[in-house]
């Protein structure tokens, strides 16, 4: 089966960060279990048994390693139908490259929040040289027949590594957050190599026209022979006899595979649990990892003042807060924790009746099933971040809402605004009046218009899916389509990972 897959030419290649599954030790084995996060939902589909590969580091490193983890590997990828390499790091190189660099620098700094970055020099030695470390695992197993696909912000000089190394082949990269405008990009010391890292791409790929522009503002003021030609969806940056494409492709998700999972029994089971434990009121549900990019202290605190200042409220909603916790042992997040714990207390404590706590605070991980359960239950998503990439959860909730009576409320901060802002109700995060408003609105409006709002977001999240992100990207890459990279049969009988 393996040798089979190794020989077809032309191979979707992926690259990033993590691999999609992560791997843990129970009864002192190493096993593998799924990963978690947007960019693991969306590519999932897209790669399972197509004979393909995924390089990614696999959550342990190389002081924890042992023998047999690289068999727990080898069977992920047969059940998987694609093969997993791992990338190790050490935990010196985890702590540099990976929380400090892309999550104490970039991760900040692509949000506006440069306030809170970490310019420490140590972290951009260590940044080059795990990107050169994914370099030499993609250059001992790829070969330029393979369409190598890099992804985000952890990984922006990988394709540099490789054009060292002599890969000539099409290599894209996908950046799933916001790209800074230049007066926030200029903070970066490291900004021109950065952006000459980038460069080496033959497609860069971005969610929206704003983020394009921005990286095109920061080409043109710092990468002096450059040149950007173009004014369609893919634009030309010309430098160094090279040519590489430059597309807006907002990322999306399998629409049908979350709404046929809606509808199954269990699901059902869950959503009637939901509804007896909140009887007789209207479910507002919010859904975010821990993370300042969030805005959920902005939320919490409209939410405040929604009851506050609307009294037809109380008693009549319930805000469901829902927190993957997430990078803990960064002082900014447990500061946010704390913050959000306090918020939380502060407004249950002020308004909570007999029989009503108006907040439900669940700080913890979710099954798929108890998720798309309280994506059916509640009638209002408030997906308020202060500035994101995409937002995959308010395309999930669109997806999962098949009796179509929900409404969405949604930051015009948000990629997916873009896409969604006709039907979806627009706010401000940081307009805490505003946004209390919008949540009396979303309360207030009738059954039909929020069926006819809903209908339309789901039309369109259905018709810009997973599958037309990725043909969107192969196409503009090298001129082909998923289609091309075909389900190989031989994996199709072996249980999914995920």
């Amino acid at each position: 089966m393996a040798k089979r897959a190794d020989k077809r030419a032309g191979r979707l290649v992926i690259v990033s960060n993590r691999l999609p599954v992560v791997l843990r030790k129970r009864g002192g084995k190493w096993n593998a279990e799924p990963g978690s996060g947007g960019l693991v939902t969306a590519l999932l589909p897209v790669l399972r048994d197509r004979g393909g590969i995924w390089i990614g580091w696999p959550g342990l490193t190389e002081q924890q390693a042992g023998a047999d983890f690289e068999d727990v590997l080898a069977e992920a990828s047969r059940s998987a139908g694609y093969q997993l390499v791992p990338v190790l790091l050490s935990e010196e190189e985890r702590e540099g490259f990976y929380l400090g660099f892309s999550n104490e620098i970039v991760w900040p700094l692509f949000h506006d929040l440069q306030v809170l970055c970490n310019f420490d020099p140590s972290y951009w030695r260590i940044y080059r040289h795990v990107n050169d470390k994914f370099a030499q695992a993609v250059a001992a197993h790829c070969h330029n027949e393979d369409y190598i696909w890099v992804h985000d912000y952890h990984l922006m000089t990988v394709s540099e590594r490789l054009r060292e190394r002599g890969i000539e082949g099409s290599i894209a990269f996908f950046l799933h957050t916001p790209f800074p405008p230049l007066d926030v990009f200029l903070k970066l010391p490291w900004r021109v190599q950065i952006l000459r890292g980038v460069l080496n791409y033959s497609l860069i790929g971005l969610q929206t026209l704003r983020d394009r522009r921005n990286l095109v503002q920061c080409v043109e003021n710092l990468v002096t022979d450059a040149t950007v030609e173009g004014d369609g969806e893919v634009i030309t940056v010309r430098l160094s006899g090279r040519d590489v494409r430059v597309g807006v492709f907002p990322i999306s998700i399998d629409f049908d595979d979350f709404a046929k999972r809606a509808a199954r029994s269990p699901v059902e089971k869950k959503v009637k649990a939901i509804r007896e434990d909140i009887p007789g009121r209207k479910i507002i549900l919010g859904v975010d990892r821990l993370d300042y990019t969030k805005g959920i202290p902005y939320r919490l605190r409209s939410f405040q003042n929604a009851l506050e200042r609307y009294p037809d409220l109380h008693n009549a909603v319930s805000f469901v807060q829902i927190i993957v916790p997430s990078r803990e042992n960064i002082p900014k997040y447990s500061e946010l924790k704390t913050e959000i714990d306090q918020l939380v207390g502060e407004i249950n404590g002020k308004y909570t009746q007999s029989g009503w706590v108006p907040v439900l605070y669940l700080f913890r991980s979710l099954t798929q099933t108890e998720l798309l359960a309280y994506y059916r239950a509640c009638e209002i998503a408030l997906i308020t971040p202060l500035k994101d990439g995409m937002n995959l959860v308010a395309k999930e909730y669109c997806a999962s809402t098949i009796d179509e009576n929900g409404v969405l409320i949604l930051s015009e901060f948000a990629g997916a605004a873009g896409q969604m802002k006709d039907d979806a109700l627009l706010v401000n995060p940081y307009d805490i009046e505003g946004v209390a408003d919008a949540i009396h609105q979303a309360f207030t409006m009738d059954r039909g218009e929020k069926r006819r709002r809903m209908k339309k977001l789901r039309q369109g999240v259905q018709e810009q899916n997973i599958y037309a992100w990725v043909d969107g990207m192969l196409r503009a890459g090298i001129s082909k389509e998923l289609k091309n990279f075909p389900v190989l049969q031989d994996y199709l009988p072996q249980i999914e990972i995920s």
